[in-house]
């Protein structure tokens, strides 16, 4: 199986995401439902930066249950429910991704399932 990632001509330069995620011969298709600042204990992450991390934590966790890690993922759904938060998710998804750039969105939300959720994300990947 390979991924290819693209930034097609005649679109805008991306950010630290890719315009596609093409998957060939894909034996797996992971889909992960939004995953929030949550601990395994059901604790929350007391601050923005710590509910991101845990957040990502938590996809890596789905990941590797399955036997896949970062470079398998595609695509990347991200729900910020401040846009002062977007400088603090983009430093922590770099940083988490280690360099894969799988398509991705970003949204600002008025809120989340409950209210002490500042983010929620989620992730398909394919292997």
């Amino acid at each position: 199986m390979t991924i290819t990632l693209s930034n097609p001509a005649g679109l805008h330069a991306p950010g630290a995401y890719s315009h596609a995620a093409l998957a060939r011969d894909a034996a797996a298709r992971l889909v992960m439902s939004g995953q929030v600042g949550l601990a395994p204990d059901g604790t929350l992450a007391a601050d923005a930066e710590g509910q991101i991390a845990q957040a990502l934590a938590n996809l890596g966790t789905i990941l590797a249950a399955h036997g896949m890690t970062q470079a398998n993922l595609v695509k990347m759904t991200v729900f910020l429910t401040d846009p002062a938060l977007i400088g603090a998710w983009r430093t922590a998804r770099t940083a988490w991704l280690g360099g894969n750039a799988p398509a991705s969105t970003l949204l600002i939300v008025a809120g989340l399932a409950d209210p002490r959720f500042v983010v929620e994300v989620e992730a398909e990947a394919a292997a």
